[in-house]
């Protein structure tokens, strides 16, 4: 997992992992912290945009509260994941 910049200061987000074609998402507390999300569960698009945002240390948050992407699994650790 690489550490999530937080820029801003103030995002959900804690660190990410990129893969050819998912981003995994870590969130800072509660139970589900992990989160997959693939081209197939949100598309190819979402999932390049999130990868960038990721990058970029800026908005990965915002973009995933605002547009709810789908995410293929989700679980409490990333060896939880699927």
């Amino acid at each position: 997992m690489e550490p999530y910049r937080n820029l801003s200061g103030t995002s959900g987000v804690v660190a990410y992992q990129l893969g050819d074609d998912y981003i995994i998402v870590q969130f800072n507390g509660g139970a589900d912290t992990f989160y997959k999300y693939t081209h197939t569960s949100a598309g190819s698009a979402a999932v390049g945009t999130m990868k960038s945002l990721a990058q970029q240390g800026y908005g990965l948050n915002t973009y995933i509260s605002k547009n709810q992407p789908g995410y293929s699994s989700k679980a409490s650790s990333l060896t939880g994941l699927r």
